[in-house]
C-alpha cells in the first residue's frame, strides 16, 4: 500500500479505491471521505481471546432463542464457539461465495476484501432459528470483510437471526445474498448492535421465486456511523415481502438506509416500514425506491418511513421514490417525523409515571409496528424490551 502524504484517512485505508460522495444521489447524506476520518487497514488478522469473545456473545439478545449459532469472530469463522444445526435440513459450508463486479461502493469494498464467509443451504422445513453472529474485539483499526449466502430450497421455511457485535474502533463490511425459492419462506432478523466507535457498511441482496415470503427486519442502534443497502427483487409471481427496520440513535450517530425493492413479476406485495428514533445530535436517513417493470401488472406495493425526534438537534432525512412502469398497481408511500407527543407524556406522568420510565414506553410503542414484522414471538418481547430499556442506557452511557 503506497502511502502519501496528501491522502485523507480514507484513501489511506483504502489506496486505490473511490469511495462515494455527496455528489452521488444515493450517498448525497453520507459521505465517506469525511465520515471514514481514520485509516481502517484491510485483511489485518486480530487473534482474539476466548474470554473476550464469551463476554461479547453473552450480550446477545437472542443468544437464548437460537438454537443453533454460526459465530464469526474478526472476521474469520471461529468453530470453537459455534453450535453447528444438527440434521439434514440445515447445511453449513465454510464458502467465500463470488461477487461479481458491481458498481457499488459497499460491494466494491467487499469484493476487495473479503476473506471469509459461509453457505447456509435449507432444504426443508426447521421450526427453530439459526444465528449468524459476527464478533469484533478491541483491537486497532481495521477492516472486518464477510460474505455470506443463504439458500432456502423451494417450499422450505426457516428463521434465520444475523447479530453484529463488537468493542472498540473498526470497520465492517457485510455482504450477505439471499435466495427464496418457489414457495419457500424466511423469517429474517438483523441486530447491529456493535461498538460505538464502530463504522458499519452492509449490502443485502435478497430475490424471491413464485409465492415466496420473506419476513425482514433490521435494527440499528450501535455503530457510530451505519449505511446499510437492501436489493429486494421478486422473480417469481405471487410473492410477498414485508420489510421494517427500526433506529434507536444518540449522541452523534449516523443511520442511512438504503432500500430497493425491483417488482419484476406480476401479483407480487411489497411493504416497507421503518420506524426511527433520534437523540441528541443524532442522523437518522431512509432512503426507498419502489420500482414496477412494465411486466409486473397487478403489483401491490407500500412504503413508510416515520422519525421520532427526541431532542432540537436531532435530524431525520426521508426520501420515497415509487417509479412505475406498469398500469395496473396500487402502490404508495408516505414519510412522517416529530417529536414525542407531549399529551401522552403528560397523560402517563399525570399518572405517577416518571418521566423517562413514559418516554421509554412510548418509544418502544412508537417502534412496536415495525417489531410486527417479526414472526418470532420471543424476538418481538426481547426487542421490545430493548426498546424500552434503551433511552436509560444510554443517557448512562454518555460522557
Amino acid at each position: 500500500m503506497n502511502i502519501a502524504v496528501n491522502k485523507t484517512p480514507a484513501e489511506l485505508a483504502y489506496d486505490g479505491m473511490l469511495l462515494p460522495h455527496p455528489r452521488l444521489e444515493d450517498w448525497k447524506w453520507t459521505n465517506l471521505r469525511v465520515l471514514i476520518d481514520r485509516p481502517y487497514p484491510p485483511r489485518l488478522k486480530v487473534e482474539a481471546q476466548a474470554k473476550d469473545v464469551e463476554r461479547l456473545l453473552r450480550r446477545d439478545p437472542l443468544a437464548k432463542i437460537a438454537h443453533a449459532r454460526i459465530v464469526f469472530v474478526n472476521g474469520v469463522f471461529d468453530k470453537a464457539s459455534s453450535n453447528l444445526p444438527a440434521g439434514g435440513a440445515v447445511r453449513v459450508t465454510p464458502h467465500l461465495a463470488p461477487l461479481a463486479v458491481a458498481d457499488e461502493p459497499v460491494l466494491e469494498m467487499n469484493k476487495a476484501f473479503a476473506d471469509d464467509g459461509v453457505h447456509i443451504e435449507i432444504t426443508s422445513n426447521i421450526d427453530a432459528p439459526v444465528e449468524l453472529v459476527h464478533v469484533a474485539t478491541d483491537a486497532e483499526a481495521r477492516t472486518i470483510a464477510t460474505r455470506h449466502k443463504i439458500t432456502v430450497a423451494d417450499g422450505a421455511a426457516a428463521t434465520l437471526f444475523e447479530t453484529h457485535l463488537g468493542e472498540g474502533d473498526y470497520l465492517t463490511n457485510s455482504v450477505i445474498d439471499v435466495a427464496l425459492g418457489a414457495g419457500a419462506k424466511l423469517d429474517r432478523v438483523k441486530l447491529e448492535i456493535e461498538s460505538r466507535e464502530a463504522i458499519h457498511l452492509a449490502h443485502a441482496r435478497i430475490t424471491l421465486g413464485a409465492n415466496a415470503v420473506l419476513r425482514d427486519f433490521t435494527l440499528t442502534s450501535g455503530a457510530r456511523v451505519n449505511r446499510q443497502n437492501g436489493t429486494i427483487a421478486f422473480t417469481g409471481e405471487k410473492a410477498d415481502a414485508k420489510i421494517a427496520g427500526s433506529y434507536l440513535l444518540s449522541g452523534r450517530q449516523h443511520a442511512d438506509t438504503r432500500l430497493l425493492v425491483d417488482h419484476q413479476m406480476p401479483k407480487c406485495t411489497s411493504r416497507e416500514v421503518f420506524k426511527c428514533v433520534m437523540d441528541e445530535r443524532a442522523r437518522g436517513i431512509f432512503q426507498g425506491k419502489v420500482v414496477v417493470q412494465r411486466d409486473a401488472q397487478k403489483t401491490d406495493g407500500k412504503q413508510s418511513s416515520h422519525g421520532l425526534l427526541l431532542s432540537e438537534t436531532a435530524e431525520f432525512d426521508a426520501k420515497p421514490e415509487l417509479e412505475i412502469y406498469a398500469d395496473d398497481v396500487v402502490c404508495g408511500h408516505g414519510a412522517t417525523s416529530g417529536d414525542i407527543d407531549h399529551n401522552h407524556l403528560f397523560y402517563l406522568r399525570s399518572r405517577g409515571v416518571p418521566e423517562a420510565e413514559a418516554k421509554s414506553m412510548l418509544i418502544a410503542a412508537f417502534v412496536a409496528e415495525a417489531f410486527e414484522t417479526i414472526g418470532h414471538e420471543g424476538v418481538r418481547d426481547q426487542l421490545a424490551h430493548f426498546a424500552e430499556q434503551w433511552l436509560v442506557s444510554h443517557k448512562d452511557a454518555a460522557p
